[in-house]
């Protein structure tokens, strides 16, 4: 007869991990206290230490504890991979934040796959562990020694930097948060995927929509070649996502491109950047939706077109109304309120009409220098940007349609915004039409 499970005894080394890896607090204690050693002793396989094994089940109280014995926070396990890494991996931002807070190094290597905890970050979505690790980058000596945008754009052993794992694995969110804060949008892989692999042809080759449509909206280009020869529209022929294909499609229209070159973006407050962003996503949607309309891939509607047309038109009036009421009116296209306001002069426009303005033709990739666009009221040079105060007088906004001076200065306003003016279609969509007319000969 066998012995039963009470008969099995565990060596001390044992029980330490065990009570480690389930947070008991009052066993990890009494370990200690009969073995403080005990504490640098790994596991036989892994080797990794119980500062690994806190980090990555995300035992905060009993990482302090640790941490409180001077323990070094950049303990490295077999494949040379920090707590930190671990962390981040599994996604426990409260191990991140306590580690980094210890001085934990987030320019470590690991064997495996030569990664840092950016990347794993990236890999994993855990977009939260991500922007600590970004926010920590720009205000320690990494910022001095590497150089910030060197840490963003950082390859791993086979090419690949964070935005390209993130692409691939298809996590928007992080895709955003990497491109925010400097990832270069044209990066290519050494071995990572297929060679020379971009993020837009990663994204396709996962066949994720929303990270297709964020690639693009940051200039990604579409016709990027990898080191096959391929552009992204036949990654994602090959891998059968014909909703990426479509959008992918060199012949497509081309999307809005968020205008990031010019330094009055890059300066943006949260609530004009918001404003902005929305009406980026309206427009590239519209655009979308023309598209893919016909096709497999459109939109799914519930109900008759015309239906949905009086939807749109008559069911949000109360909504918009109230938008209105609450600010002027756009004197450029006499249907969106005005929400951007352009300072030093004090003019104001819809988000549509700004986001058109400054960003209706794609930037070159070839220089990050953008000419600044003029305020189409007064022509002086737009420097700054900011989010439109309400009205306090509900009438005034039905007051601007015939503002004076608006009137009068479009006189000398480019065919750009004209042709913006004249459109008829409401919001994005006749953003995304302005465009393609722009970008005609």
């Amino acid at each position: 007869m066998g012995q039963g499970q009470s008969c099995i005894r565990y060596s001390p080394e044992v029980n330490f991990f065990r009570a480690v890896q389930f947070a008991d607090l009052e066993a990890v204690e009494f370990s200690l206290t009969n073995d403080p050693a005990i504490l640098n002793r790994t596991t036989f396989y892994d080797r990794c230490s119980a500062f690994h094994i806190a980090a990555s089940n995300g035992h905060l109280e009993l990482l302090s504890m640790i941490l409180g014995r001077s323990v070094n926070p950049d303990l490295l396990n077999r494949h040379k991979q920090t707590p930190l890494m671990l962390a981040a991996i599994h996604g426990k931002i409260e191990c991140v934040q306590k580690l980094i807070e210890a001085g934990a190094n987030i320019l470590k290597f690991d064997s495996v796959n030569g990664r840092t905890c950016l990347h794993y970050a990236a890999y994993y979505g855990n977009s939260d562990c991500l922007q600590t690790i970004l926010s920590a980058a720009q205000s320690t000596t990494v910022a001095d020694s590497w150089g910030f945008a060197r840490f963003v754009n950082v390859s791993d052993g086979s090419g690949a930097t964070p935005l390209h794992l993130a692409a691939r694995q298809g996590h928007r969110s992080c895709v955003r948060i990497l491109l925010n804060n400097g990832a270069l949008v044209c990066a290519l892989t050494a071995r990572y995927g297929c060679p020379g692999s971009s993020p837009l042809h990663l994204a396709a080759r996962g066949g994720s929509m929303d990270c297709v449509r964020e690639l693009l909206s940051w200039g990604a280009d579409r016709l990027q070649k990898d080191s096959s020869g391929r552009i992204p529209y036949f990654v994602a022929l090959k891998r059968k996502h014909g909703a990426c294909a479509a959008l992918l499609n060199p012949g497509s229209a081309e999307p809005l491109v968020w205008p990031s070159p010019l330094k009055f973006i890059s300066e943006l407050n949260a609530d004009a950047k918001a404003l902005l962003e929305e009406a980026l996503v309206d427009a590239n949607r519209a655009r979308e939706k023309n598209i893919l309309k016909g096709t497999a891939y459109s939109f799914a509607s519930p109900v008759h077109p015309e239906a949905e047309r009086n939807e749109d038109y008559d069911d949000d009036d109360d909504e918009y109304a109230s938008e209105v009421n609450e600010y002027e009116l756009c004197c450029i296209c006499f249907d969106q309120a005005c929400t951007i306001e352009v300072q030093e002069c004090g003019h104001q426009m819809c988000a549509h009409c700004t986001l058109a303005l400054c960003c209706h033709n794609r930037p070159n990739p070839t220089t990050s220098c953008q000419s600044a666009p003029v305020c189409p009221f007064c022509r002086s040079n737009i420097a700054r940007l900011v989010a439109a105060k309400s009205s306090s007088n509900p009438g005034k906004a039905r007051r601007s349609r015939n503002f004076t001076e608006a009137s009068s200065s479009f006189k000398g306003l480019p065919t750009a915004m004209a042709t913006i003016g004249k459109l008829g279609s409401r919001g994005s969509e006749r953003i995304a039409n302005s465009s393609d007319m722009l970008d005609k000969p």
